[in-house]
């Protein structure tokens, strides 16, 4: 039995596992632990914890009490939470397993095991930060913003949903449409979500009039898209809502409205994969800045802004461990990953802007040469909007960190796009980035 149990310590040693007995009666001390324990509060040698008594360790008077009090009238306790003080006064999340043993001479110890959780809170803290980060940005739309799950039953919402229905929060959750609309409205709503829900396709910016709870009408712009679970299965969607109302005729306030609708999707995305939202605005940066030396008008200005902000929206669908995954990519995940040029486009498409950012998103890794996806457009097949694209694509990702490889540098990037000028880039693109960079020669000159 001995030789088994100092087994299991040192086992438990490799596991990162602490092992402790505890004498509580007659006396409190530590009788054994294994080095793990030590070795997790920051001490040299398991001797150094025979030190202190059990209730010496905890950070919170509270949780001492309460784990203790659980122990004393349950005789067990099964992973209980709490902070340790470590040798340097830190605290340590740990969870703690332990039952209470008699002895056959009526001696009292404490036996269990200790393990370090601090990773799982700091994972903890980080999601509901992101979670509180994302209601806030929602709440601060000035747009309907809703989610709901594969029944169409609604399961998130914005502060500005909830004034719209005029209802407390506790009343939305788990309702459908139909508690908030005339029957034929909310028929035709569900019809549109279970449309999305069935083929996994958006209906984007989608004119129609809507009868709110209070009686008046107004008319909305909606855009509905799915939402994927970590195996690309549609599992709800996600609508956005915006009152037109006032200026439902006018072109320019509706181009507005899309790229507002859009720019939420944008927003999504960043909660979701920080790096590729990042990408995504500074190649619309650089993009500008491409387009404002070739002197256009500021109406296409905009289209190249919004091409660059949106170009990789469709890696939304993308898992995460696929899309910043370090190393090379399989078959299957690379042709996964090329396959967000046509879910943006499918996105879009339907949208009417007076430039074409679906075409020019679709085309951004075409190649002059025919090598590039999706549709091996060659030359001036493709547009000068995509081939601009396509550049400072080429130029920000060559520079940029990334969670799988450091920056490469702008002079790689130069070198890159020379080797193609011509081949695989517009020549006069590359020109014009290769004779500015050179007048200011450093990643910041395109960013700020």
């Amino acid at each position: 039995m001995k030789n088994t149990f100092y087994l299991n310590l040192s086992t438990a040693d490799s596991l990162g596992i602490a092992l402790f007995k505890y004498s509580i009666f007659p006396d409190e001390r530590f009788i054994i632990t294994n080095s793990a324990l030590a070795l997790m509060l920051g001490y040299n040698a398991k001797s150094e914890i025979k030190r202190f008594t059990f209730a010496d360790l905890f950070v919170s008077q509270t949780e001492k009490e309460e784990f203790l009090g659980t122990l004393k009238r349950n005789g067990n306790v099964h992973f209980f939470e709490t902070r340790f003080r470590k040798s340097d006064g830190k605290p340590l999340w740990v969870a703690i397993t332990a039952s209470v043993i008699t002895s056959r001479e009526r001696d009292k110890y404490v036996e269990g095991i200790i393990e370090d959780i601090s990773s799982h809170k700091e994972m903890e803290e980080k999601l509901a930060l992101e979670k509180d980060m994302l209601q806030n940005l929602l709440d601060n739309m000035p747009d309907a913003i809703y989610f709901k799950d594969d029944t169409n039953h609604i399961i998130k919402f914005n502060r500005f949903y909830a004034k719209g229905v005029n209802l407390p929060p506790d009343q939305i959750f788990g309702k459908t449409d139909f508690d908030f609309f005339p029957a034929a409205q909310a028929e035709v709503m569900f019809e549109d979500d279970n449309k999305v829900l069935a083929t996994g396709e958006p209906i984007v910016g989608k004119i129609e009039r809507t009868k709110l709870p209070n009686g008046t009408w107004n008319q909305v712009i909606t855009t509905k898209i799915p939402m994927y679970d970590g195996n690309g299965k549609v599992t709800g969607t996600m609508g956005i809502t915006r009152d037109m109302t006032a200026y439902a005729n006018l072109e320019r306030e509706r181009v507005d409205m899309l790229i507002s609708a859009l720019m939420v999707l944008a927003k999504v995305l960043e909660m979701r994969d920080p790096y590729t939202f990042g990408h995504a605005r500074n190649v619309a940066v650089i993009a500008e800045r491409i387009a404002e030396k070739l002197g256009w008008d500021e109406n296409r200005l905009l289209g190249m802004r919004l091409a660059g902000q949106l170009h990789d929206l469709g890696k939304i669908s993308i898992p995460l461990d696929i899309l910043n995954k370090p190393g090379k990519l399989s078959e299957l995940e690379y042709q996964l990953i090329k396959e967000h040029v046509n879910k943006c486009y499918d996105l879009i498409k339907d949208i009417k802007f007076p430039f074409s950012l679906a075409e020019t998103i679709l085309q951004h890794h075409e190649r002059l040469d025919g090598s590039g996806y999706p549709n091996n457009l060659r030359s001036d097949q493709i547009l000068l909007e995509a081939r601009i694209l396509a550049v400072s694509d080429v130029l920000e990702s060559m520079t940029a960190y990334r969670p799988y490889r450091e920056a490469l540098g702008i002079d790689r990037a130069l070198e890159e796009l020379q080797d193609g000028a011509g081949k695989k880039y517009d020549e006069r693109i590359v020109s014009l980035v290769r004779d500015l960079t050179f007048s200011s020669p450093n990643r910041e000159f395109w960013l700020n």
